[in-house]
């Protein structure tokens, strides 16, 4: 019995010291031994690769699990990257405020480099003076109130039609993701070009185009396996997009150019996006000389940032009003109260409408068009959080998981559009629980562009239609399964019937 007790005592003894030495090894996993530093913790990788296979084809929620083990701020390693990814208000407003200087500039990735003239637009340029007058041009230029305003007649007469169209579908089905993209399509073309495009050719191309971001780019994060790149013809099929797109876009200009010279040589003012540009860069009369390709990098930006993101939103918005009778209801009652008897609703209405813009935000909390948002490029050593963060690495804000993370919003999951009607929260990017426009520096600066579109759109379909599923689905019962890309699309379409209300 003796030797039995002190056999069980030495095991016992030997399994505390595996214990103990597993809680060290743990509880100092994050502390690097060769140069003193502090890192966040990190799930287990594997050779070459590192923490890629972990991604999977959900890595807005696939972050957001890891995250809930290993913290608001992990270390990931994305091949040769070292990617630190925040899942928090907390790291978010570390990141794009208190040291939104050292991190907001981009990285160097394959994709954006081919489709857009070597990076050369505001989302992906990296942070320096560049990018300051580029966006400087833009927002005083191409999107301030003045101009955004001067163009409520294209928004107004486009949503018109759209609605002609949903009136004249009675007694078929309706594929609304396909009419909101037809919708910002016309809509951006006619801002940016002067006039609309062949829908079907030019959705495509665009539609091929915006895929290319979403291929994975082996050679920005091994860039001794980029002959992979090359081998799948990834890189050869985005350069026969980026070169379709060039020479659109050279006649393009070319038109405007012949359309702007008068008699006497001299252009006439202009009026879209390539005649501002154009006569911004024929009076060159700043230090910032706009190259041909930055202006034409801009265009395909604003194509892409303009139809992409709020047509997504629209579809989200609209599935979620579908899947949501009470809020429907209550969104149509005070629609309907305001147009008082009006055949459309106008711009003009859409300052009285607070439940409009609380189901809008609610939807964007949701349904964050990047949810992912842009990788950005930390440009000096940092201390995060307690954490050592160095010089190169990538950095990914989780804006998905910060707009569900339930210490932040009571009964996260749910669409409670009533959440939104008495607190400060705006587009300004400035509550970080918040974020389907980014923060700090490197926000988007099409807000402004793209609201407006979207309360006038959804007002006036909630006004004119009733929608119903097919083959009698319960509203509730629709299919919200998303599907991953540098935006989140529904997996299925929203396919709907549309009865005219009077």
């Amino acid at each position: 019995m003796e030797y039995v007790s002190s056999f069980e005592t030495l095991l016992l003894s030997f399994f505390s010291c595996i214990l103990i030495v597993i809680f060290i090894r743990f509880k100092w996993s994050s502390f690097d031994s060769k140069n003193g530093k502090n890192i966040p913790p990190s799930p287990p990788k594997l050779p070459i690769i590192g923490n890629f296979h972990q991604l999977g084809s959900r890595p807005n929620h696939n972050l957001h699990i890891l995250s809930q083990k290993y913290g608001p701020l992990m270390l990931l390693h994305l091949g040769n990257i070292p990617t630190l990814v925040a899942s928090s208000a907390e790291a978010a407003k570390e990141i794009m405020k208190t040291h939104d200087l050292a991190f907001c500039s981009r990285p160097s990735l394959t994709m954006p480099n081919i489709l857009l003239y070597g990076s050369k637009s505001i989302a992906f340029s990296p942070y320096g003076e560049y990018w300051r007058q580029l966006k400087s041009l833009v927002v005083l230029k191409l999107l301030s109130n003045t101009r955004v305003k001067s163009y409520q007649k294209v928004r107004e007469s486009e949503i018109a039609l759209m609605i002609q169209e949903l009136g004249e579908s009675r007694g078929t089905m309706v594929d609304m993701g396909f009419m909101f993209s037809s919708l910002t399509n016309n809509i951006i073309s006619r801002v940016a070009l002067g006039r609309k495009l062949d829908g079907a050719k030019y959705n495509n191309l665009l539609s091929e185009w915006v895929e290319k971001f979403n291929v994975l780019d082996v050679g920005s994060h091994i860039p001794w396996l980029s002959w992979v790149d090359r081998v799948i013809g990834s890189v050869r099929r985005a350069k026969e997009v980026a070169k379709e797109f060039d020479e659109f876009l050279e006649e393009i200009i070319e038109e405007h150019v012949n359309k702007n010279k008068g008699e006497d040589g001299e252009s006439n003012e202009g009026e879209d996006f390539v005649d501002i540009l154009l006569d911004i860069q024929k009076e060159n009369t700043s230090e910032f000389t706009l190259q041909k390709d930055t202006l034409k990098a801009l265009i395909m930006e604003a194509f892409a940032a303009g139809t992409e993101t709020t047509q997504t939103s629209l579809v989200w918005t609209m599935s979620e009003l579908i899947r949501n009778p009470r809020v429907m209801k209550k969104l149509r009652k005070e629609i309907t109260q305001i147009a008082q008897g009006r055949s459309m609703i106008s711009e003009e209405d859409l300052e009285k409408m607070s439940y409009l813009k609380a189901v809008i935000k609610e939807s964007l909390r949701l349904h964050t068009p990047f949810s992912l948002l842009l990788p950005r490029e930390l440009m000096q050593d940092v201390k995060l959080m307690g954490y050592d963060i160095a010089a190169g690495t990538q950095v990914i804000i989780n804006a998905w998981a910060i707009g569900r993370d339930p210490t932040l919003w009571e009964k996260s999951n749910e669409f409670s559009p009533e959440r939104f009607l008495n607190n400060s929260i705006n587009y300004q990017g400035l509550q970080f629980k918040w974020l389907p426009f980014g923060g700090g520096r490197r926000s988007c600066p099409g807000i402004q562009f793209s609201v407006p579109v979207l309360e006038l759109a959804l007002a006036n379909i909630v006004y004119k239609f009733d929608m119903a599923l097919p083959n009698g689905i319960k509203n509730e019962d629709l299919d919200m399964t998303e599907e991953f890309g540098i935006t989140i699309h529904r997996k299925s379409p929203l396919l709907v019937s549309v009865n005219p209300q009077f």
